[in-house]
């Protein structure tokens, strides 16, 4: 009966104990695309403890610390009476302490509540919890709490914070010097730091490999390789990679403990290096930013802000990826595709590059030279700023603004309303929107929107241009000369240098991915000298190889597209003329009576009937800028149908005449 009392005392006194609080607080931890820590941010309390779990760390660790600290672990219920007898039979036979009794819950139970571990009412306190954790939580629960709990020097919290520190690495994979380390550290975390007492820290560690080979778990060969491995020198620094982007999700997902992102953390690591490397060349002041994604899937690989996080004399704290910047000539590309889907130019078709003058607005070319007649493909691969600023005129600034944010874009105007400079960098916008506006065009002119969160939806951006303009911006910007080093060809490519030597820039693409790099000085002071091409474009070239072993090839052009030469093109694209010019009305010119301008057909897959008046065969149809008929001598014909939704048909005649509707079909 006094034994029953006794024990229903004991149950009662330990279910009535007051628990410490067990579900911690843990860093926020970024990770890359395969779980690798990109970025970690210390607790409130500034220590550095990662959540951990058994699983997530080597089992060779695992089985030393059980055998060295508690062998009855999973046997006991939260104290081992023979580990207690035993401390107390050696303390008496000593006449001093030789073994703790403690357990590993014992243990975590200091751990949660902090408490001491001399006195014999905080050991009675550990006992009770201890006795307590064991009834409410799972060995491998309280085991979890010890992983992530344990001191081992400095602010390093846990066993993922302690092989951070002390390794580098993740504590899936340790050598038995490592293990037998961390094993002993939690005991004397201070006192056996092997930075600043590698003696004490060699005989804590050195003592675990003896017993370790005592019990047979290690062979005496692997006691000794072990105890002849230096010690760590130092506590290594977290990973802090891709920083900038790292602030602004943990920043957009305050609570969210593990954030994954699409970048390679492998080569944002190396993409960070060659920044460093590229802005030390250039001088003390000097900034850059670099992105790379894969245009195919909208997944951002790299991220870099800056050439170093903590430089102040290049403001590294400063993102270079989201600032408004001036984007130079980068924008032309995109001005040359819309020009050639609305059948304003072909890469082929002569342009005059001559001084112009439009309502007071007279641009001049970057060198100030004129060139006469050349063609487009040479007026965009010498990025010369009249034929550009021409076919903006043409074009509208209005529709070239909405390309811009059709993209997935958000540039920003000074003066409100777009005019004809925004063709020469007039506009304010990131080289994160720049990406984005460019793997529309390496994409096909239209690409997906970048993501850097994994597990975000792909979403397509708007349409930019069709595939056969995106291909034939392409097959222009591939034929630009390369750096030196540079394999010709192989990448099409654009570079920009803002107004006043602040900005500059090369964006470019493969067949699979896309990286822009921009380059200056975060404040926006000029830098005079600077140019895309000899300070940006080599760090571009340089990017890709850094990326991958090799280059994705550029894809073949579409079924449609048109490839002649000047002399072969149709009269109206063989000289830019402006489109009233082009297209204006004579006595003796083509004219479509039938679909008339801004009809609305329901042909329900049926081909598209046109009847013509006027002009001299033999006729050529242009769809949507494309030629779809040609020699066709007849004034009353078919054709199959352009698509449904909205089109342009252009009838040119053997005279180089034309006529032009727009109609809807559904």
């Amino acid at each position: 009966m006094g034994t029953f009392a006794a024990w229903r005392t004991l149950d009662t006194w330990i279910e009535s104990t007051s628990l410490p609080l067990t579900l911690t607080e843990v860093s926020t931890e970024v990770l890359d695309r395969n779980g690798k820590l990109l970025r970690a941010y210390p607790v409130d309390d500034g220590l550095w403890r990662l959540a951990v779990q058994p699983a997530d760390v080597d089992p060779r660790y695992l089985d030393m610390l059980l055998r060295y600290e508690d062998k009855r672990f999973r046997a006991h219920a939260g104290v081992d009476p023979t580990a207690l007898i035993r401390a107390a039979g050696q303390a008496l036979w000593n006449g001093r302490a030789v073994s703790g009794g403690s357990t590993l819950t014992m243990q975590v139970a200091r751990l949660l509540e902090d408490g001491t571990t001399g006195r014999w009412s905080g050991k009675l306190r550990q006992m009770r919890v201890a006795l307590a954790l064991e009834r409410r939580l799972s060995k491998d629960e309280i085991l979890t709490l010890y992983l992530t709990h344990a001191p081992y020097g400095g602010a390093a919290e846990g066993i993922r914070a302690a092989t951070y520190s002390w390794f580098g690495k993740e504590p899936n994979r340790l050598t038995l010097a490592e293990a037998a380390l961390l094993v002993a550290l939690p005991q004397s975390p201070e006192r056996r730091r092997p930075d600043r007492f590698p003696k004490a820290a060699s005989k804590a560690r050195d003592r675990v490999l003896a017993r370790m080979q005592r019990q047979g778990l290690l062979s005496e060969e692997q006691a000794e390789a072990a105890r002849r491995t230096p010690l760590p020198h130092h506590m290594a620094a977290f990973p802090r990679l891709a920083p900038h982007l790292a602030d602004r999700v943990a920043l957009r997902h305050p609570g969210q403990r593990q954030l994954r992102l699409t970048l390679d953390g492998a080569v944002q690591a190396r993409m960070e290096t060659l920044l460093a490397e590229a802005a030390r060349n250039t001088g003390p002041h000097l900034s850059a930013a670099l992105i790379a994604a894969d245009h195919q899937t909208g997944e951002v690989l790299v991220m870099a802000g800056s050439p170093g996080y903590s430089d102040a004399t290049r403001r590294g704290f400063v993102d270079m990826t989201q600032a408004i910047r001036s984007p130079g000539s980068t924008l032309k590309p995109l001005i040359y595709g819309l020009a050639f889907d609305q059948g304003l130019a072909h890469p082929e078709t002569l342009i005059h590059d001559g001084p112009v003058n439009f309502a007071g607005y007279a641009p001049q070319n970057f060198d100030g030279e004129f060139r006469g007649d050349i063609t487009v493909r040479e007026a965009l691969q010498l990025s010369l700023n009249i034929p550009v600023v021409k076919l903006t005129q043409e074009l509208g600034p209005a529709r070239v603004m909405a390309s811009l944010r059709a993209s997935g874009a958000n540039p920003e105007l000074p003066g409100g309303a777009p005019g004809l400079a925004l063709s020469l960098g007039g506009l304010g916008i990131s080289l994160q929107d720049m990406v984005q506006l460019y793997a529309g065009l390496a994409a096909g002119g239209q690409g997906p929107k970048l993501r850097l969160m994994q597990g975000e939806a792909r979403q397509p951006a708007g349409r930019l241009t069709s595939p056969e303009a995106a291909w034939q911006v392409a097959d222009i910007l591939r034929g630009l000369p390369v750096p030196a080093g540079g394999r010709a060809g192989s990448i099409a490519y654009k570079t920009g240098t803002s107004y006043g030597h602040r900005d500059a820039w090369a964006i470019g693409w493969d067949g699979r991915h896309v990286i822009g790099v921009w380059m200056g000085r975060a404040d926006g002071t000029p830098v005079p000298g600077i140019f895309g091409g000899d300070l940006a474009a080599p760090v571009l070239f340089e990017a890709f190889g850094r990326l991958k072993p090799a280059l994705d090839p550029l894809p073949p052009p579409p079924p449609a597209t048109l490839i002649v030469s000047s002399a072969d093109l149709p009269p109206p694209l063989q000289r830019f003329r402006p489109r009233d010019a082009a297209f204006s009305e004579t006595s003796d010119a083509p004219e479509l009576i039938f679909p008339p301008d801004g009809a609305r057909l329901m042909l329900e897959g049926a081909d598209l009937t046109l009847k013509l008046r006027g002009g001299t065969a033999p006729f050529m149809v242009m769809a949507n800028g494309l030629p779809v008929l040609t020699g066709q001598r007849r004034r009353e014909f078919s054709l199959p149908s352009p698509g449904p939704g909205f089109s342009s048909l252009v009838i040119v005649d053997g005279a180089g005449r034309s006529g032009r509707v727009n109609l809807r079909i559904d």
